[in-house]
C-alpha cells in the first residue's frame, strides 16, 4: 500500500547553542562501493582511459612508421556509437582490462644500465585490451537473472602485422547481455564481429553502428529464456563433459566433422567443479537446465586470455543452442548444415577454397546476401568476391579429379 509522504510548513526558531557547545567535527563514514564480479580474469589487470591515453605509447607500423589505431582509439570510436545509437539511455564508462605489458626506453636512455632508469625513460603500452561498457537502464530477467544489455570488444596487436606497412587492423566487437550476478558474457550470434578489418576510427564507428542496427535483443533473449525449458540429466552431463575433454585430442579431420569446441581441458574442468561449487548455478544431483549449463561454460571462460575470450564466449552461445536443439529435436537438417557451414568458417585455419565453397552454399540456400555476409564475417565485399571466385578457377580442376563444389 502506499503511502504519500506530505510536507507541512514548520515554523523554526533560530537558537544558539554556540555558547554551550564545542565546534562540531562531522565524521562520515566512507561509501565502500561494492566491487562486481571481473568479466575476463586471467593474467589481466585493470586500466584507466587516462592511464592509457597519457602513460602508454602508441605501436607503429615497422616499415613505414605509421601510427596503429590505439587502444583509446578504439574504446572511444565503440562508446561514440554507444552513445549515439543508445541516446537517452544511461551508459556506463567503460571496464577495461589488460594484459601483456610490452616494455620500452626512450632513446636517450638506449645505454643506461636498467637498475639505473627513471620512470620518465621507461615507456610500456599493452599488447591486449578488452572493455565492456553496460547500458543499465535496458535489462530484462531471463530464468531469475538480471541481464544488462553491454557493448564491448576485444584488440590484440598480436593479431596484426607491425613489421609490415600500414594496413587493416582487425578488432573483435560485440553487443549481447551481462548476467548480473556473476557477470558473465552471453554473446549472439547476430551481435558479434570476430574479424572486423578496418584502417580508422570512422570505419569502425559505422561498423559498430551497423552491428547495433543488426543484433535483435528480443530474439537473444527468448534464446536464453528458452534454454531454460531444456534439462539434461546428470548421467548425460557426465557423457558430455568427457566428449569435451575428447575433442582437443581428436585429428583435425574428425574435428572438421563435428561442431566446435573452444574450451580447453582447465576450463572444462572448472566447469565441473562448478557445477558441483557455484553458488549460482550448481545442480549436483539434480537435472542441470541448459541456461545453468550454459553459464557454467562462460563463467569457465573468464580464464580465457584476452584474444580468444570472446571466441570462447561466442562458442559457449553455439555450443548450448546446438545441444538444446538436439535434446529438443527442434533443428531441421537445412538448419544443422548451415550451422556446421557457419562453424566452419569460424575457425583459424581455413583454406581458400573451403571459403569459397561455404560462401557459394550459404549464398545459394538463401539464408545469406551478401551484406549479412559481410556483417556476419567481418570480410569485405572484395575479399568475398575474390573466394567465390576461386570456384570458377577451381571447377575444372574439381571436374576432373571427380570432386563436388
Amino acid at each position: 500500500m502506499e503511502s504519500t509522504l506530505q510536507i507541512m510548513p514548520v515554523q523554526r526558531t533560530s537558537r544558539n547553542f554556540g555558547e554551550y557547545a564545542e565546534e562540531a567535527v562531522i565524521i562520515e563514514e566512507p561509501i565502500i562501493k561494492q566491487k562486481r564480479p571481473l568479466f575476463i580474469e586471467a593474467n589481466t589487470i585493470e586500466a584507466s582511459l587516462e592511464h592509457l591515453r597519457n602513460d602508454c605509447i602508441i605501436p607503429v607500423f615497422a616499415k613505414d612508421n605509421e601510427a596503429t589505431l590505439s587502444h583509446v582509439a578504439f574504446i572511444e570510436a565503440v562508446q561514440d556509437a554507444t552513445n549515439t545509437f543508445f541516446s537517452g539511455e544511461q551508459i556506463e564508462l567503460p571496464d577495461i582490462r589488460v594484459s601483456h605489458v610490452i616494455k620500452g626506453r626512450i632513446p636517450e636512455a638506449i645505454h643506461k644500465p636498467a637498475n639505473q632508469l627513471l620512470e620518465s625513460d621507461k615507456t610500456i603500452y599493452y599488447e591486449r585490451c578488452a572493455f565492456v561498457i553496460q547500458v543499465p537502464t535496458i535489462y530484462e530477467t531471463v530464468n531469475g537473472n538480471r541481464l544488462t544489455l553491454t557493448i564491448g570488444g576485444v584488440r590484440a596487436y598480436n593479431h596484426t602485422n607491425l613489421y609490415s606497412k600500414k594496413t587493416a587492423e582487425r578488432f573483435k566487437v560485440f553487443i549481447g547481455f551481462t548476467c548480473k550476478v556473476c557477470t558473465n558474457l552471453c554473446v549472439s550470434t547476430d551481435g558479434y564481429l570476430s574479424c572486423l578489418e578496418v584502417t580508422n576510427t570512422n570505419e569502425l564507428y559505422r561498423a559498430v553502428l551497423e552491428m547495433f542496427n543488426r543484433y535483435d535483443p528480443a530474439k537473444h533473449i527468448h534464446l536464453m529464456q528458452t534454454l531454460g525449458n531444456s534439462y539434461l540429466t546428470e548421467h548425460q552431463f557426465c557423457q558430455l563433459l568427457g566428449r569435451m575433454r575428447l575433442y582437443q585430442s581428436l585429428p583435425q579431420s574428425l574435428q572438421k566433422a563435428i561442431p566446435r569446441m573452444l574450451l580447453t581441458d582447465s576450463q572444462i574442468n572448472n566447469v565441473a567443479k562448478s557445477y558441483i561449487q557455484d553458488e549460482n548455478f550448481s545442480s549436483l544431483g539434480n537435472d542441470l537446465s541448459m541456461w545453468k549449463f550454459y553459464n557454467l561454460l562462460t563463467g569457465s571462460n573468464k580464464s580465457s586470455y584476452i584474444d580468444s575470450f570472446l571466441d570462447r564466449a561466442y562458442n559457449a552461445t553455439e555450443l548450448v543452442t546446438g545441444i538444446a536443439a538436439v535434446v529438443h529435436s527442434t533443428i531441421t537438417d537445412e538448419e544443422a548444415e548451415d550451422m556446421s557451414i557457419t562453424e566452419n568458417l569460424q575457425r583459424k585455419e581455413v583454406r581458400p577454397t573451403e571459403e569459397a565453397t561455404a560462401f557459394k552454399q550459404l549464398l545459394e540456400k538463401g539464408r545469406y546476401d551478401m551484406y549479412s555476409l559481410v556483417s556476419r564475417f567481418g570480410r569485405s565485399e572484395k575479399y568475398i568476391y575474390t573466394r567465390l571466385k576461386l570456384n570458377e578457377l577451381y571447377r575444372p580442376i574439381a571436374d576432373k579429379a571427380g570432386f563436388q563444389t
